[in-house]
């Protein structure tokens, strides 16, 4: 179920940050059509610039959904139920689901949706190196039969239509594949046309007038990124942004109570444990700092109370994780002895550095040496995916990709698994991970989740610490912007500036 937003405390004070601003955006006022119809463009102030050109194969295919500029086959509804999109219905037949395609529907470059323009799609992504993690531990075959497309795994999977909702399955123009990467300009389906890309730093979309569906309500979007925090939420508060992400729970505070809204994630903060090599290599130094670590402490003082104690990996926007969950048989936590681990996390998400602090000095008085490093996320995610840190804090989606945790869990903690920052190779992991992702969705499913989560936490691979809540901001003129716990959705064809 979608959990409801929820507006923040009254704001008890005013900062500036006036000098940060530089460069955010061009002008006080919001731009307008270049058509002439007056209509405002949305500004939008993001956190995290594109980590690969946007490709729609990494994780930057979220930024596209959130422009609604690509879309998918299927889409998810509240529920996490798959629903028509870009595919009007589906059939399955064992190991085969045929999709028929909805009629009428022209890329940006004006080509036609056709069913040879989706397999496409699907091949590049499911022969790409590295797998998008939705298709981590799938094999998946498309081919074209008229105006369907039958997509077939290697072995039965019930979750077919949910993988397809991902935004790293988005279905691009064949002109978006040239040369070694992906380009989306241009290429899209969405009602908003993606026009300009300035690397790092900005990008456009104009509305997409031969748009299938409904047509945009804002001539266009115009996107900056800005992943100093203090910044974001001073955009907001002097008009510089429509609509702002992520704004950091110290900032908060500063801001009208109007203007900030909370909504629950199904994101989880957790420090994982290399059990490859170093200090957690042992089980019984992994319980010791699983006994070390205070949450608790770390949601009242970093996240100011705007977060929940994580009593697994997954938390509140998942309510039936909670009902089915027992207690996980846990190892007896040995002596430190001095022994010396470094920490690594990143500074995108500004509470990472605080959190990293807390916990040094949680496990330093637990009796480990603690080191950190902290990097951006760009310059630090190579090595902590090549296991170089004894621990790594992560704020981590767990059902980003398919509305469902079953695959989350798999690409973090199967030996295979594309995201292993534990290292972890576990037999009996690997059986509980499959059997989840083997069973179909429904309540038998939900179970076996749960046991999946529960064998990952008897081996402190990982230490779930607290469940983020987004803060969101939206300008006093904004209307219909999206607050979606999935972070698929920010602006729609039904948002628009006043």
């Amino acid at each position: 179920m979608r959990l409801p937003a929820r507006r923040l405390l009254p704001a008890t004070a005013l900062t500036a940050a006036t000098a940060l601003l530089t460069g955010c955006f061009t002008g006080t006022e919001p731009a307008t059509d270049a058509s002439g119809s007056g209509g405002k463009r949305v500004r939008v102030a993001m956190l995290l610039p594109p980590r690969s050109g946007l490709s729609p194969l990494s994780d930057d295919a979220f930024k596209l959904s959130r422009w609604s500029t690509a879309e998918t086959l299927v889409r998810l509804d509240a529920e996490g139920d798959a629903q028509p999109a870009l595919a009007t219905e589906w059939t399955r037949s064992g190991k085969t689901w045929t999709f028929t395609l909805r009629e009428g529907v022209t890329f940006h470059d004006g080509t036609k949706l056709t069913a040879q323009a989706v397999v496409n799609s699907l091949t590049k992504a499911a022969t790409a190196s590295p797998k998008p993690r939705i298709l981590d531990g799938v094999d998946m075959t498309a081919k074209a039969d008229g105006n369907r497309v039958t997509v077939t795994t290697g072995v039965e999977d019930p979750l077919v239509p949910q993988r397809l909702s991902s935004p790293q399955l988005s279905i691009l123009a064949a002109k978006a594949y040239r040369g070694k990467t992906v380009n989306p300009v241009g290429a899209g389906t969405g009602p908003f046309e993606l026009t300009e890309v300035n690397g790092t730093s900005s990008a456009a979309l104009d509305r997409y007038d031969g748009y299938w569906g409904k047509r945009a309500k804002a001539p266009g979007i115009d996107v900056k990124y800005v992943p100093d925090g203090t910044a974001r939420a001073a955009a907001l508060r002097s008009g510089e942004a429509d609509i702002v992400e992520a704004i950091p729970v110290s900032q908060a505070a500063v801001l009208d109570q109007d203007l900030v809204t909370e909504v629950p994630m199904p994101r989880t903060n957790t420090l994982y444990l290399n059990t490859e090599k170093g200090a957690f290599r042992d089980p019984a130094l992994r319980a010791a700092a699983r006994e070390a670590v205070d949450a608790r402490s770390i949601v009242k003082g970093v996240y100011e109370g705007r977060a929940d104690v994580a009593g697994g990996l997954l938390g509140p926007a998942l309510p039936w994780a909670a009902d089915l969950r027992t207690p996980a048989k846990r190892t007896k936590a040995g002596d430190p002895a001095g022994r010396t681990v470094t920490i690594g996390t990143y500074t995108d998400r500004s509470e990472m550095p605080e959190v990293a602090a807390a916990l040094q000095q949680q496990l330093q008085k637990a009796g480990f040496r603690v080191k950190l490093d902290v990097r951006e996320y760009a310059n630090i995610e190579s090595d902590a995916l090549a296991g170089r840190f004894d621990a790594f804090i992560l704020s981590r989606a767990t059902v980003l990709d398919s509305g469902d945790p079953a695959a989350y869990l798999y690409s973090d903690f199967a030996s295979d698994g594309t995201f292993n920052l534990s290292r972890l190779s576990d037999p009996e992991v690997d059986k509980a991970l499959k059997k989840a992702a083997d069973t179909p969705v429904g309540d038998a499913r939900r179970k076996a989740v749960v046991e999946a989560e529960a064998a990952v936490l008897a081996r402190d691979a990982a230490i779930p610490m607290l469940h983020e809540r987004v803060i969101q901001g939206d300008a006093a003129g904004v209307v219909n912007a999206a607050h979606d716990p999935r972070e698929r959705e920010l602006v729609t064809a039904d948002t628009y500036v006043k």
